[in-house]
């Protein structure tokens, strides 16, 4: 008997997506736009202007009670309680062995009160995980459904959204976040994203979704925004070294092997997964994700071989043709005697090996 897949899910902007022609594509369950003009346009217009993502895929879980900070050090490798109200960390949900159940946002919203965003495709797991390490008085609830999410990002970011909001957008640090009016709905915006440029995440009510997306498409018109895709996505942050849970690491890496060991706080006290990657820290890692880029005319993609004199040594987690830097990069996770600045590699392209050599990440830093 076969069985029965369940269809994608969709976002308060399906319907306005289908009706601006978007090219719209399964992620993570979710019927989602990969691009609307072209992947190098959307992509040039958040380096150079602005650009308009839909990201209400994405999970929220909130966590309130006493018991929500130990509950939050227990099942995350940074330590929150450095977070003040209107903080957020990047952090990460860590199994026993030290790698990713999922990569998070976690935002400090009151003494006792915490939202965390997590991956679109994790939402439920995560859900159950954090839950069953919930201990005396807290509450954890899935309010994914309640939210919907929109990421302005680029250099004119931050002009475009001041026309919208009350709230001095200039006093918004980076990873910091404050609650207001955005065109008259409540809103909470956060000066996060996931391309390497400035910009904004803003979470808003499901149901008003549609209307600021049109609302700041129209105030940024003037300063060359487009609405970007997926495809535009990706390619920003495999150029700002932003990694992807699915590729660039998941229940097999370590928070380690990623790159991330700044956000590994040991001395916080225990937490899952701690142990594990103490013992790695102390042992030395055999394998690291390094960045590469092409010597050789290829494009990289995800699961392609490393090789080096002809053997297997690796394989990629992400690769792109990056329309800003103009030429093709990637990462991957090779042996750590590999992972040194200045290594040659292949990479096995339709079965021809492509030169590619390490390099420094990210690829690309924003003009400050």
């Amino acid at each position: 008997m076969l069985k029965r897949l369940s269809p994608p899910k969709r976002t308060p902007l399906h319907r306005l997506f289908r009706d601006m022609g978007a090219r719209l594509v399964d992620f993570a369950g979710w019927e989602m736009p990969v691009q609307f003009t072209s992947v190098v346009e959307e992509h040039g217009a958040v380096r150079a202007a602005a650009g308009l993502f839909d990201v209400s895929h994405m999970g929220e879980l909130e966590i309130s009670g006493p018991g929500a900070l130990p509950l939050i050090q227990k099942i995350t490798c940074n330590d929150a309680s450095r977070l003040v109200p209107g903080q957020a960390q990047y952090s990460v949900l860590t199994s026993e062995r030290g790698t990713f159940i999922d990569d998070i946002l976690v935002y400090r919203m009151a003494a006792d009160r915490y939202l965390l965003v997590v991956n679109a495709g994790n939402i439920d797991d995560d859900f159950a995980w954090v839950v069953s390490h919930g201990e005396g008085n807290v509450e954890v609830v899935n309010a994914s459904d309640r939210w919907g999410l929109l990421a302005l990002q680029g250099p004119r970011a931050a002009s475009i959204l001041q026309d919208l909001t009350p709230l001095d957008l200039s006093a918004i640090g980076y990873y910091r976040f404050a609650e207001g009016p955005v065109r008259a709905v409540p809103a909470l915006v956060s000066r996060t994203g996931y391309t390497g440029e400035d910009g904004f995440e803003i979470y808003v009510p499901a149901a008003a979704t549609e209307g600021l997306f049109q609302a700041i498409l129209t105030a940024g018109r003037e300063h060359g925004i487009l609405p970007c895709g997926l495809g535009a996505r990706d390619t920003l942050r495999i150029e700002a070294r932003m990694l992807l849970y699915g590729n660039d690491m998941d229940q097999g890496t370590t928070v380690l092997e990623a790159g991330l060991a700044g956000i590994v706080r040991m001395n916080k006290g225990e937490f899952i997964g701690r142990q594990a990657l103490r013992r790695q820290e102390q042992e030395g890692l055999a394998r690291r994700l390094v960045g590469f880029e092409m010597v050789d005319r290829g494009i990289a993609r995800p699961g392609h071989a490393v090789r080096v004199e002809g053997r297997d040594v690796g394989r990629v987690t992400s690769g792109t043709f990056a329309p800003h830097l103009k030429k093709s990069i990637g990462l991957a996770c090779v042996p750590s005697d590999l992972a040194a600045e200045g290594s040659r590699l292949s990479i096995a392209i339709r079965e021809r090996e492509v030169a590619a050599i390490v390099v420094p990440t990210p690829f690309y830093k924003r003009p400050r």
